[in-house]
């Protein structure tokens, strides 16, 4: 067999392939994009702020939301048609052939692993607020342990659980902002705007990016969602219009009330916070004020739901390479009661404690955003060919204003990608000399396994 043929025998056509229970309706699939997402709201964001100030770091932000709209209504077409638990791995190898979906599914798993260990820290971070006492990698480690624990038990469990705490979240969301917005000055807000000038919009793009990275994850729960072609496009454009009213919400919220300063270090201290929305509310309520510990409380949940989430569709991600036999087949099986990817979840739990214990949440964000760039570009991608190559594909949502709409996403996260590379070098290289390592392993390794020639 060659390269070629086996490109265009995608994973999806394994009937052997191991099956997941389809127990999601819309609601869970609208709660889970949210929750997947909505960690972004309470935490790193304000990591860019101190390269961009508010003005640098809002137009990065409503470039990337263009971006995001543009995206989640391009790529809820190939979720509907092609649903599939491994999501851009599956529609690059259909598009672009084999060892671009491998190329796309390395770099899907790069950010869904990782988000996770940032998300920890930032669980970690909220709990010490409320236990001081308690070490906060202490916290996220308990984490990692208990909620890989709740995704293996079992999808429908953790979907009830997931779309019951991203309610919360967002309703404590609009709590916040509805005590800080009465709050909102001017004078505040535009202090020190731009720091490093209009270029200082360029290194807020992965920070960003984190108020939306991750809703992707739910073309990767299609297998177990009742209706895809139906339910996936609803809950993605529904998940993506209630993300980006929260995100700016929260934007101005937090900032307008003391400055940028006051949501990116603490009182007396020059590391930056992971928890800026309690930093904003005590200049409101004080700290010892019971709405204070109310919202740090409940925001906790909001951590936890995307958290929870990447955590489950990681696994997903991780089981299709297993499925693909790019990793070990151990990694596709699936709990032999639980119908649940117990082995692909216990190693990104490994992986992520490993890389948890590294103690650098920015840098964790910004490769997770390289991941995520890197399959929204093999995604549009992807959608323009299939377009072209696979005209009969049923299609049950159709992109609007195609082409314009993948185009866009494709131009700015190829710009994103730049941009990022040119202030985050070491960063890239890393991520680069993990991409080659990966594309020697499918040359020299894989495919010799697999008796395929090149």
């Amino acid at each position: 067999m060659d390269f070629h043929s086996y490109g265009a025998m995608p994973a999806m056509e394994n009937h052997s392939s191991p099956t997941l229970k389809r127990t999601l309706g819309p609601l869970a699939v609208w709660g889970m994009g949210v929750g997947y997402v909505i960690s972004g709201m309470y935490f790193g964001w304000n990591l860019g702020l101190p390269q961009s100030g508010p003005y640098g770091m809002l137009v990065a932000t409503l470039i990337i939301t263009l971006m995001y709209v543009c995206f989640v209504l391009s790529y809820a077409e190939l979720a509907a048609a092609l649903p599939r638990a491994g999501g851009v791995f599956v529609y690059s190898q259909r598009a672009l052939g084999a060892f671009a979906g491998f190329i796309a599914g390395l770099a899907q798993n790069i950010e869904f692993v990782f988000a996770p260990p940032a998300i920890a820290a930032a669980i970690g971070a909220y709990l010490n607020l409320l236990v001081p006492s308690v070490d906060a990698i202490a916290f996220a480690i308990a984490a990692y342990f208990i909620f890989t624990a709740l995704n293996i038990w079992g999808v429908r469990e953790s979907a009830i659980f997931g779309v019951f705490i991203t309610i919360l979240a967002v309703v404590e969301l609009l709590l916040f902002t509805g005590l800080t917005l009465p709050h909102f000055n001017f004078a505040a807000f535009t202090k020190d705007a731009l720091p490093n000038g209009w270029w200082g919009v360029l290194p807020a793009i992965p920070f960003a990016i984190w108020f939306y990275l991750a809703i992707e994850g739910v073309a990767n729960i299609a297998e177990e969602v009742k209706n895809p072609q139906r339910d996936l496009s609803l809950g993605f454009n529904l998940s993506m219009a209630t993300l980006a009213i929260l995100a700016l919400l929260v934007f101005f919220g937090a900032i307008g009330v003391a400055g940028w300063q006051a949501v990116v270090y603490p009182p007396g201290k020059a590391t930056p916070s992971d928890s800026p929305l309690p930093l904003a509310l005590a200049f409101v309520t004080g700290q010892n004020h019971p709405l204070y510990h109310l919202l740090v409380s409940i925001g906790l949940l909001g951590l936890i739901a995307s958290f929870h989430g990447i955590l489950l569709v990681a696994g997903r991600t991780t089981m299709e390479l297993g499925r693909a036999r790019y990793i070990h087949h151990v990694f596709a099986r699936l709990h032999h009661t639980r119908q649940t990817p117990a082995n692909a979840l216990a190693l990104n739990m490994l992986i992520g404690t490993a890389i948890l214990l590294t103690g650098k949440t920015a840098q964790m964000i910004t490769l997770a955003a390289f991941g995520a760039l890197t399959i929204y570009i093999l995604a549009m991608v992807s959608l323009v060919v299939l377009r072209k190559t696979d005209p009969n594909l049923a299609r049950p949502f159709r992109a609007p204003l195609y082409p314009v709409t993948p185009i866009v996403a494709l131009v700015i996260a190829a710009f994103s990608m730049a941009a990022m590379a040119w202030f985050n070098q070491m960063l890239f290289v890393l991520y680069v000399l993990i991409l080659a390592l990966g594309a020697v392993y499918f040359y020299a390794v894989h495919l010799r396994r697999e008796g395929i020639g090149v």
